[in-house]
């Protein structure tokens, strides 16, 4: 039931220097992670769709912090980037979204690092992650920050007890991938295809082979970029995922109820339906996969 989400420990998170609820969602079978940019299309509204979420069988969520240059994002998810930021989204009211919206599921913050570094008086992302972590977030997505440059950030995060994410392209190889394996806590963003995000009508073949690399890396491998159904969760899981991530499919939801001027209640029902279908799909990849082997 929403509403029971932990308060933040930042003591207690600091000690273990990871994100124990992140582990949980991840603990007894695949994780529906659902993404949605906060703000889209206004503040109220965006509460009452991350809460459907919730509903719908979140076992984390993703919230995006609109920047104004989100190059990892397809047109579908930038447009909710720029109907939140038009509805005057900030840094401070994203927080304070964490604090007031009502969900049991953890959070993770997706944004882009040139906001995690210029937040708060002193230069670096340690304000950020520090004022993170007080509002209860878990964990943080960036894509456009390399492994390379990524100390800073991971110190950060774990003094203060949240989960790093990093994204893996089905082109990641080698000694990228081992630099980007060894900065990661929580689950590895498991990239779908190449290109931006956005809702496909299948699922790329290119899955199977980034988890084939992965397999030997002791995270959970959760796969986003184009996930729209439940047969499309229960594909990805079968093949061996540990979770799913949907975004340009919820989304899209939201932006047909701007476009049509639905009522907030009918988006929300709507995202929650979908939830639910992702959340089954993923269910029954699962029970097929392990099946097979409890059968041996």
């Amino acid at each position: 039931m929403a509403g029971e989400r932990a308060e933040p420990d930042v003591e207690t998170k600091a000690e273990t220097g990871n994100s124990a609820a992140i582990a949980a969602a991840f603990a007894d079978g695949p994780a529906y992670i659902p993404y949605l940019a906060v703000g889209d299309p206004d503040y109220e509204a965006s509460k009452a769709y991350v809460e459907a979420l919730d509903r719908g069988g979140a076992d984390v969520i993703e919230l995006g912090l609109p920047f104004s240059e989100p190059i990892a994002e397809g047109p579908t998810i930038q447009g909710a980037l720029v109907r939140a930021l038009d509805a005057g989204m900030t840094p401070d009211r994203f927080f304070r979204f964490a604090e007031e919206v009502d969900v049991d599921a953890p959070l993770v913050c997706m944004t882009y690092y040139n906001l995690i570094y210029q937040y708060g008086e002193e230069t670096g992302p340690r304000p950020f992650v520090e004022r993170a972590a007080a509002t209860g977030i878990e964990g943080l997505v960036v894509p456009d920050l390399p492994a390379e440059e990524a100390d800073p950030l991971r110190e950060a995060c774990d003094e203060f007890g949240l989960d790093l994410v990093f994204i893996v392209a089905p082109t990641t190889v080698g000694e990228r991938l081992d630099r980007i394996m060894g900065q990661v806590s929580g689950y590895v963003y498991v990239q779908a295809r190449l290109g931006t995000t956005g809702a496909r009508d299948d699922v790329s073949d290119q899955t199977t082979e980034s988890l084939g690399r992965l397999a030997d890396y002791d995270v959970p491998k959760a796969v986003g970029f184009g996930i729209s159904t439940g047969d499309h969760a229960e594909r990805i899981v079968t093949g061996g995922a540990d979770g799913i991530i949907v975004g340009s499919a919820l989304v899209d939801i939201v932006a047909d109820g701007v476009e049509n001027g639905l009522a907030t209640e009918a988006v929300a029902d709507r995202l929650e339906a979908l939830s639910r279908e992702l959340k089954d799909g993923a269910e029954r990849g699962y029970a097929a996969r392990v099946e097979p082997a409890e059968s041996h």
